[in-house]
């Protein structure tokens, strides 16, 4: 392994089909076809942004696998640690049109291959190749064996002096119930160095109410810098060397589709982390890449290349 990735992260991957028609799932006839996955939407939009990206995961030997893998190659994302399986299939969901809101989603991903994940994946030299892990606590949630898969990922970064982002997502649907979700991503935030909570995430995880508070429960546990997404009103920041604030949030002429904002969010401050730009200018890339993606159909389509970051954030119009 040659090849030295700016950053890599695992998960799952999904093929998504979203509907063409607003309406109830079951009464829309027509849907197009994308890729999906809270990891894989940060991979394409660090690699939008010239970040070479690894993306570590197990797929079906079916015509979904090839999909997603066609598709992350598309996107300039590293794909030679992605395994394949014939015993488990690739994991789907389809996706509501709405006109306001957040639209309903709704998962086949049970006994999927990438919930089959599992150590024996875990290619040390791929790892070691890479500057950055980012994780969410989604792949934990799918199986025991991609939770332990993302423990070892973490603890092996950290001992090899990498850094390691840890955005929560939490999905309590994929969770047997809330206190082993809370128990689980708490004990996974102690092991990262980036911290990116929403603020009504961060409230269910601490029990505390403001983000003062919040950054400040994780800081306590080790954590270097705490991020919390506050929506329209922008982000608060935190870090164990006292640096804090508040950071405005970009103006959205329209809210088109909120899936997805978070991820960008994170590519924003993580790509701006790596470029070794302040902790206040990268939280000002996530605040404008959140905006474009909400301001966008689809998962993806608002993650920016870096000329149309850089024109959003001088003009704060979306081109």
């Amino acid at each position: 392994m040659n090849k030295q990735l700016d950053a890599v992260t695992f998960g799952e991957p999904m093929a998504m089909f979203y509907a063409n028609e607003a309406g109830p799932l079951h009464e829309v006839t027509s849907f197009s076809k994308a890729l999906a996955g809270a990891e894989s939407n940060v991979a394409t939009g660090l690699s939008r942004l010239e970040h070479l990206t690894g993306y570590v995961t197990k797929l079906g030997e079916d015509n979904f696998g090839q999909f997603i893998t066609s598709a992350l190659n598309k996107e300039k994302i590293d794909t030679a640690s992605i395994t394949t399986t014939k015993e488990f299939s690739t994991g789907m969901l389809i996706k509501s049109k709405v006109l306001s809101g957040d639209p309903k989603v709704e998962y086949f991903r049970k006994n999927s291959a990438a919930s089959k994940l599992n150590l024996a994946d875990f290619d040390e030299d791929y790892f070691a190749s890479a500057g950055h892990l980012h994780v969410t606590s989604i792949s934990s949630a799918l199986s025991a064996s991609c939770h332990e898969f993302s423990l070892h990922a973490m603890e092996f970064m950290k001992q090899h002096g990498k850094t390691v982002s840890l955005d929560p997502n939490l999905r309590p649907t994929l969770w047997p119930d809330t206190e082993t979700m809370v128990n689980t991503i708490n004990d996974l935030a102690t092991r990262c160095d980036w911290f990116l909570p929403g603020h009504g995430e961060g409230k269910i995880l601490t029990g505390l109410e403001t983000p003062e508070e919040i950054a400040g429960y994780y800081l306590e546990r080790g954590v270097s810098l705490v991020v919390i997404k506050l929506g329209p009103e922008g982000a608060y920041y935190k870090t164990s060397a006292g640096e804090e604030g508040y950071v405005d949030g970009f103006k959205v002429e329209q809210v088109i589709d909120t899936v997805g904002a978070g991820d960008g969010f994170a590519v924003g401050v993580i790509s701006a982390m790596l470029e070794k730009l302040s902790v206040a200018e990268a939280v000002k890339r996530g605040n404008a890449i959140g905006a474009l993606a909400v301001m966008s159909p689809g998962d993806m389509d608002g993650l920016p290349t870096r000329d149309a970051l850089e024109a959003f954030m001088s003009t704060g119009v979306k081109k």
